[in-house]
């Protein structure tokens, strides 16, 4: 997987990080570097690990597979993609949220729910020769960097921003899908 792939599958499961950090912005106070810092770490960090585990998950199967993991990673990147477009239409979570969201169980809770992605995306990447650590890596510190600025972008204007960052992610997603799809025939 080249790094530019890398560096797109990372932008893509960053979308969901992106748009909570956006929201937890808004429900800040008092702003500090610390508390963006907080935050982006556990979206980051979470995001670097849930790739592995699906990895090496994936690793068990990788034999059953090999023939058609191409036609798996589009699928799976592709109804991924899709899904996050499709929840940048609802509106049922508009309100500001009514959690603190420098608090740990919150914290883990949302990093959990915003990397299941990066999961099922590990799955994927379990059938290509790739250096997972190296996309992990990518993929935890393209989270952290984007989530830090989202916490920023959120807390001065507001959660306008939201849906354009989670459609953008969910396009990155089916873009690389796509393209791994298209060369796997060519």
């Amino acid at each position: 997987m080249e790094l530019s792939n890398s560096i797109l599958l990372a932008f893509g499961l960053a979308a969901d990080a992106c748009a909570v950090s956006l929201s937890s912005g808004l429900t800040i106070r008092h702003l500090k570097i610390s508390k963006a810092t907080k935050i982006a770490l556990f979206f980051g960090i979470f995001q670097a690990i849930m790739p592995l585990i699906g990895w090496f998950s994936g690793l068990t199967i990788r034999s059953f597979v090999i023939s058609f993991n191409h036609w798996i990673i589009f699928g799976i990147l592709t109804y991924l993609g899709g899904k996050i477009i499709f929840e940048s239409f609802d509106d049922s979570d508009d309100e500001k949220p009514k959690f603190n969201c420098l608090e740990l169980y919150t914290l883990i809770a949302l990093s959990i729910a915003t990397s299941i992605d990066a999961f099922a995306a590990g799955l994927g990447l379990s059938t290509l020769k790739i250096s997972i650590f190296l996309t992990a890596t990518i993929i935890g510190t393209i989270t952290f960097i984007l989530s830090f600025i989202a916490i920023y972008v959120g807390h001065f204007c507001g959660d306008m921003l939201k849906q354009k960052v989670e459609i953008f992610g969910g396009a990155s997603l089916i873009f690389l899908g796509t393209k791994i799809l298209i060369e796997a025939f060519g």
